[in-house]
């Protein structure tokens, strides 16, 4: 071997041996479980290992993504404010409220569909209910309190009905798309708002009576983001990752072809929802889901 040829293999060598012997950057990608927290983490799972890789590449040193599944929107987003979490893909709701809270937050990228992305209004397919107006007097199912489609979209859109909260028979807040989807099919509730790739999923599998869609709202794409105070050349580093995303596995799992630039003024629509949103109960705090009764013992009388 030439001096050249020998002085190369080793510079590799030490190269690749300090690149070795360097802790990682470790990052939290925070989730909240909108379905079982073990199902949240095998879906996004290969996400974390696929970005892992770029930012290792991005920051030239080795780097992990490790994710950190919390139970609800409420406690994702405290914990992102409060600097426990470094990253957040969050609904555009949250992110709105997390600027709010902590101007600091900066957002990364957005999620780009196939197709546009929209929030419902749904029925059961015999309902007698034809527009919005209609619904007055009746059950609604919400999904969580801070959910974009589930709440503060879908309420804006009551509003310009002219259905607020005192309209209504009976509102609640479900937490999940698919719990009130299944609501509304059972009969507890006589509409509900989730997510239209929600609804075509399980309406697909429905056997007998589906249900049909009532109004359509428009929303925007989910941001990913990054808490305040995280290091400047980590943000870019994350940001650069995500653009370049393209394993398929990764993208499969979050369901979406890939990742797009976005801006703050990308979420006016969502505040301008959110504050239409306010006057469907301005008096009152939501409501909570009651909790079932519970079936007396056979035999016995309630």
């Amino acid at each position: 071997m030439s001096n050249r040829s020998c002085f190369a293999a080793c510079a590799l060598f030490a190269t690749v041996a300090t690149t070795l012997a360097q802790e990682p950057v470790r990052l939290s990608l925070g989730l909240y479980s909108f379905k079982k927290p073990t199902e949240v983490y095998k879906q996004f799972q290969p996400v974390a290992v696929a970005l892992s890789k770029l930012l290792t590449e991005q920051m030239k040193q080795p780097a992990k993504l490790e994710l950190q599944i919390v139970q609800t929107y409420e406690e994702c987003l405290e914990q992102f404010i409060a600097g426990k979490i470094d990253i957040v893909r969050f609904g555009p709701s949250s992110y709105v409220l997390a600027r709010q809270k902590c101007k600091g937050v900066e957002l990364l990228a957005a999620e780009r569909e196939d197709s546009h992305n929209v929030g419902l209004i749904v029925v059961r397919a015999d309902s007698p209910v034809q527009k919005l107006a209609d619904l007055a007097g009746r059950r609604f199912a919400f999904g969580d309190q801070q959910s974009t489609i589930g709440r503060y979209l879908s309420q804006a859109e009551l509003v310009r009905a002219g259905i607020t909260g005192r309209d209504l028979a009976d509102f609640q807040f479900l937490e999940r798309h698919d719990v009130v989807f299944k609501a509304v099919e059972i009969g507890d509730y006589d509409a509900g708002a989730l997510h239209e790739q929600t609804f075509q999923e399980l309406n697909a599998k429905v056997k007998g009576e589906k249900l049909r869609v009532l109004h359509k709202f428009n929303n925007v794409a989910k941001p990913w983001i990054a808490r305040a105070g995280l290091d400047p050349a980590v943000v870019q580093a994350l940001r650069a990752s995500l653009l370049k995303l393209e394993d398929p596995v990764a993208l499969k799992a979050l369901k979406v072809p890939g990742f797009a630039p976005t801006v703050d003024a990308d979420y006016e629509l969502i505040r301008n929802g959110m504050e239409l949103s306010q006057k469907f109960a301005p008096s009152a705090e939501p409501v909570p889901a009651k909790e079932p009764v519970p079936a007396p013992a056979p035999g016995k009388r309630p």
